[in-house]
Parts: structure tokens; sequence; C-alpha cells
């Protein structure tokens, strides 16, 4: 019975210590994100500047910036499994050569929904002369690849997720680890509508009072138990 009483005891401990955890967790969430929310505001608030290489774009992450340079239209990607109104589409990934830079940047231009035919693509062809194209920076996140990509140097290529070590390899170009979001003013583009950024600090703070609730209440419950075997 004794040994019965201390692995129950041993149980609310952990799971009590688990819960806490998770609270303390989502409350350096909440942290991070109300840092975003303050980098974004603050970027809201400059005039994009031309960013001239890879060091200078990594430090604009959220940041309206200045491209100079030209397209690659021979090494364009297709980004598919998008989703924006219901509709069923791509994302238009173009490298864009840095003028003095030995680096290229991928310039999402847009979405563009399937038609009825997923095999017949629309015209994504684009001119390589130099232009200064204005664009946001955002950091890439790469999806869960349920298998291994076969990407072969066939363009413009079929992608599911943003790998790009794998991607520098086919488009024979180092890529920047920054995504470019052409502005909706920009020439060149598709459908762009650019969903902001919503820290969600509120939400992490939810579950982390949630978190702590559980906990408080297990451990009242195992107090009460001690109490009443003590009797």
């Amino acid at each position: 019975m004794k040994t019965l009483f201390s692995f129950t005891s041993f149980l609310f401990v952990l799971v009590i210590l688990v819960l806490t955890s998770l609270g303390f967790w989502q409350l350096d969430r909440a942290e991070e994100k109300r840092q975003i929310e303050g980098l974004i505001k603050l970027s809201q608030r400059s005039v994009p500047a031309v960013a001239y290489n890879a060091a200078d774009i990594m430090t604009k992450e959220h940041y309206d910036v200045l491209l100079e340079g030209s397209y690659i239209s021979s090494r364009q990607l297709i980004y598919d499994n998008q989703t924006i109104n219901s509709n069923a589409g791509y994302y238009v990934l173009t490298p864009f050569d840095l003028k003095d830079s030995l680096k290229v940047i991928l310039v999402n231009r847009g979405f563009v929904p399937w038609g009825d035919d997923r095999s017949v693509a629309i015209n994504i062809d684009v001119d390589e002369n130099v232009r200064t194209i204005k664009a946001k920076l955002i950091k890439p996140v790469q999806r869960m690849e349920l298998k291994e990509q076969d990407l072969k140097p066939k363009f413009p290529s079929l992608i599911q997720s943003i790998n790009l070590n794998k991607l520098s390899e086919i488009i024979d170009h180092t890529i920047i680890p920054m995504i470019a979001r052409l502005d909706h003013e920009e020439a060149d583009g598709f459908f762009r509508r650019w969903a902001p950024f919503y820290g969600s600090v509120d939400k992490h703070i939810g579950y982390a009072v949630q978190w702590f609730l559980m906990a408080l209440v297990l451990l009242i419950i195992a107090l009460r138990l001690y109490f009443k075997s003590k009797k």
C-alpha cells in the first residue's frame, strides 16, 4: 500500500512539473511573438532602402526593401499546394540575381490558381533586364515533407517545400535564406495579398494560464489526497 502511495505521489509530482513547464514554455513563446511584433512595428515606420548584399538582407526581416538586379527567368520555381480564397494554386518563385553580389534571392511574385488541367501552367516568363524592385523580406519556413522531393533541373520546377540547400543545387546559384515578397504595386507579378503577421501574444498567454491552472488543480487534488490519507 505504501509503495502504491509513493508511486501515485511520484506521478502527481511529475505531471505537475510537466504542466508547469508547458506554462513557462508558452510564456517564452509569447515573449518571442512580442519581440517580433515590436520589430514589425519598427519596420513599418522605416523608409524602404536598397539592400545590397546577403549580410544586409539578413538583418531586414519584415522590412520593405529595394533590391537591385535582374530576374533569372530560366530558373523559376512553382511552389505548389497553396490555397487563397478557397482556390488551390501555387506561388511563382523567381531567382533574383542581386547587383554586385554572388548570391540570389527568391522573389515570390504572387499566387496563381490551378486551372482544370494541372499539367497546364500559365506563362510566367519575365524579362531579365536590370531593375529595382520593392519587396518585403520574410524568412522561409520549410514545410514537412511526407516523402523526399525528387528535384530535377527542369524548369519551371514544381516544388512542395522550400529546402534552400536542394534548391541552390538545382538552380546552380547560392540562395540567400530569405524570401522577398514582391510589393503589390510592382510589375511582373501575380495575385498578391500578403497576410499580415499576427503574433498571437494573447493566445500564448491564454495557453500558459490554462497549463498553470491545470497544474494548480492537480496540486490541490494531490494535497487533499495526502491529508486524507493522514487522517
